[in-house]
């Protein structure tokens, strides 16, 4: 019995076309054509002045650092400006609110913020609750930030239509809200930026990769992330990828609270009903780190275990050979992008627009190559290793 279908990836939207409608109305014809132009009407009022078009931005012009992509556009209607603003200048307070203090990755993202704002003279600070299933704790939080006033604000959710609301009033306050560790193009409600990696893409990259290690035949099982756009669109990239291999089906798909303890639960009741499975596909590192756990307990050290991340904890693991491969979202270098995103964004510089961090497949072959540059990593490695 299935514990649970899988679903297909979901392709990002493009943008909408207006629809314009246009009123015409119907006169008899005369009887006769006329042999005289008529009299003009008296003139009333000046010419009404058609609207001036709004200048379109000019994305490839904007160059984001640490080798992100130029920014592409959000969905239409979901572009902030970043013009308008309440900053008027000075030294800026930027918060940063990820969606929970229990996962390492948010920390590393905060910690690449705080460095970069370090250099650049700026004012920090975060704020969320400690599990990253409690988001009317994150919505609270938000509500105070948003009342109190800050510059801009660094936002990660794992619930967009709850958070909406706040971001609108913050937004309509003045409020510079960039999403961070997204790249989704129609926010519930219009913010001025957002930064993340492509996660279908990313993940699609790495269900290429494991079919080609499988040679297109295995048995897939799916640890899913809160129901969501993230998850969506995560197991929906390995999902897409491995549809192309008949030989590789997705038996159990099972959702997760995105933690290291769900991931292990999940793992266990997957497994023992499905003992065919010998591919595990992950949402993120911490429930890859948590079935990684599972395997071990039930004895199958045959179950190839792959995530989507580059947390320090799950890099150290593949390197050791505890499980299989990641997605290495470099989630320091994306608070060092996101926090100039922001910046440039309150100097009225940035033009909008989604910017795409990189990402890297890592397993057993290149991981070294990450834990050799702790200073990119946080938490840092546990120990030093020997570098090439």
């Amino acid at each position: 019995m299935r514990l649970h279908l899988s679903r297909k990836g979901v392709a990002r939207l493009t943008g909408m076309a207006a629809v314009l409608v246009m009123l015409v109305g119907c006169a008899a014809p005369p009887t006769a054509a006329p042999t005289t132009a008529p009299a003009a009407p008296a003139a009333t009022s000046a010419p009404a002045q058609a609207p001036a078009a709004a200048a379109v931005p000019d994305y490839a012009a904007y160059k984001p650092p640490y080798g992100a992509i130029s920014p592409v556009a959000l969905n239409a209607g979901s572009q902030a400006s970043c013009t308008n603003l309440a900053f008027k200048g000075g030294r800026p307070n930027i918060a940063y609110m990820p969606p929970a203090t229990e996962f390492n990755y948010y920390m590393a993202i905060g910690k690449g913020i705080s460095d970069e704002a370090a250099k650049k003279g700026a004012d920090t600070f975060m704020l969320a609750p400690q599990s990253g299933s409690d988001i009317a704790g994150q919505v609270a939080m938000l509500q105070d930030v948003v009342t109190k006033g800050v510059d801009a604000i660094i936002l990660s959710v794992h619930d967009e239509n709850a958070e909406a609301p706040l971001v609108k009033r913050a937004v309509d306050a003045g409020i510079a809200v960039i999403m961070v560790n997204s790249d989704i193009p129609n926010f519930p409600t219009a913010v001025q930026g957002v930064v993340g990696y492509n996660q279908h893409g990313g993940t699609y990259k790495m269900g290429m990769y494991v079919a080609g290690k499988f040679h297109g035949i295995a048995t897939v099982g799916a640890l899913e992330g809160q129901p969501g756009y993230h998850s969506t669109q995560r197991i929906g990239g390995y999902e897409d990828a491995l549809a192309q291999f008949p030989q590789m089906p997705v038996v159990a798909s099972l959702p997760t609270a995105w933690n290291v303890e769900t991931g292990n639960s999940a793992m266990m009741d997957m497994i023992t009903a499905h003992p065919e499975i010998n591919v595990v596909i992950a949402a993120n590192d911490y429930e890859a780190i948590g079935a990684a756990m599972a395997a071990q307990a039930l004895n199958r050290n045959d179950i190839a275990i792959f995530g989507n991340d580059g947390d320090t904890t799950g890099m150290e693991q593949i390197y050791a050979g505890t499980w299989n491969g990641t997605v290495n979202t470099t989630p320091y270098v994306m608070g060092q992008v996101v926090l100039q995103v922001t910046l440039d964004c309150l100097a009225g510089t940035y033009p909008g627009g989604w910017v795409e961090t990189p990402v890297t497949i890592v397993d057993s072959s290149n991981v070294i190559n990450f834990l050799c540059h702790p200073e990119t990593l946080d938490p840092k490695p546990s120990k030093e290793y020997k570098c090439p």
